[in-house]
């Protein structure tokens, strides 16, 4: 896939996950009030929308409709903006700035931004309950975005990461940490797409689970190196806050270099898994080894 195909394919994915969730809030959502008004000011701000690029791009290589596809990739991106609200709050990371605009709490205040990632996350299973699907399927994807965000998920990780400041890690502890915090809702977004595939093989599962953590730990380590070396404007939130607040970081145990070989052994490794997937799996492939020359 040349890189003039890959950006027309994710800008066109960016917008059509945009639309779907901007139609979800004008049909369910038409009072505009202070609380809805700080949701969608966080959820419509932009980003990269790296998890529903990955859902389409897993639902393109099972041959998933989707129409499917749409109601999965909205409600992990509802849940990483509430996770994203909530990280940003006084305390937590206590940042000010997220995707170049002023956090949720900075432009509301504290009180209406931690409503407004609660009624993301509640959201987020709403949107879920209403794919066309069969209602067992329906439940199994609610119980594995449940693990993904919950205590064994991104919640568990996050307070893992938040008991580790001031601590020096080895890392083993900082791959736990990351496989649960940033890892598990990425590999969500992959292996969600797999209970929609009704004739989807043992095989083609483990291969996706495989790719989601490595393209998972590709993704944390160059975050990690972006906090030291990107440009706050380009990524848009500050640099250096890992720093700050004492943080261990890929880079502070194995160095920049090395942290940047280790992202691309992992998105090198992603990038394998492929191979036994019935669809078209360049988009897959492109994302993977996107991750390790982003710069934002």
């Amino acid at each position: 896939m040349s890189d003039g195909v890959f950006q027309d394919k994710t800008s066109q994915y960016q917008k059509r996950i945009n639309a779907f969730m901007a139609d979800v809030l004008d049909k369910n959502y038409p009072q505009s009030n202070k609380l809805v008004n700080a949701l969608s000011y966080s959820l419509m701000s932009g980003g990269k929308r790296i998890r529903p690029l990955l859902s389409y791009a897993t639902a393109e290589a099972l041959e998933i409709d989707l129409a499917q596809a749409d109601y999965v990739a909205a409600s992990i991106e509802m849940i990483h903006a509430y996770s994203l609200i909530h990280d940003d709050l006084p305390a937590m990371d206590n940042d000010d700035l997220r995707r170049g605009k002023p956090t949720c709490h900075v432009q509301f205040d504290d009180a209406t931004a931690i409503l407004a990632g609660d009624a993301l996350q509640a959201m987020a299973f709403e949107v879920l309950s209403y794919i066309d699907a069969d209602p067992k399927i329906i439940v199994q994807l609610i119980r594995l975005l449940s693990l993904s965000c919950g205590v064994l998920g991104m919640a568990g990780g996050q307070s893992l990461d938040l008991e580790s400041e001031n601590k020096q890690l080895d890392k083993s502890s900082m791959d736990i940490i990351h496989q649960l915090k940033t890892g598990a809702l990425i590999s969500a977004s992959v292996e969600m797409m797999g209970l929609l595939c009704t004739n989807c093989t043992d095989e083609s599962k483990l291969a996706l689970r495989q790719y989601a953590y490595d393209f998972g730990m590709a993704f944390q380590i160059i975050d990690d190196v972006l906090d030291v070396i990107g440009d706050e404007e380009t990524i848009g939130k500050p640099v250096g806050s890992d720093e700050s607040n004492n943080k261990s970081t890929y880079p502070s145990i194995m160095g920049l270099d090395d942290s940047k070989k280790a992202a691309l052994s992992h998105s090198q490794n992603a990038v394998a898994q492929l191979q036994v997937l019935p669809g078209d799996s360049s988009y897959l492939q492109y994302l993977a080894e996107y991750l390790v020359s982003r710069k934002s």
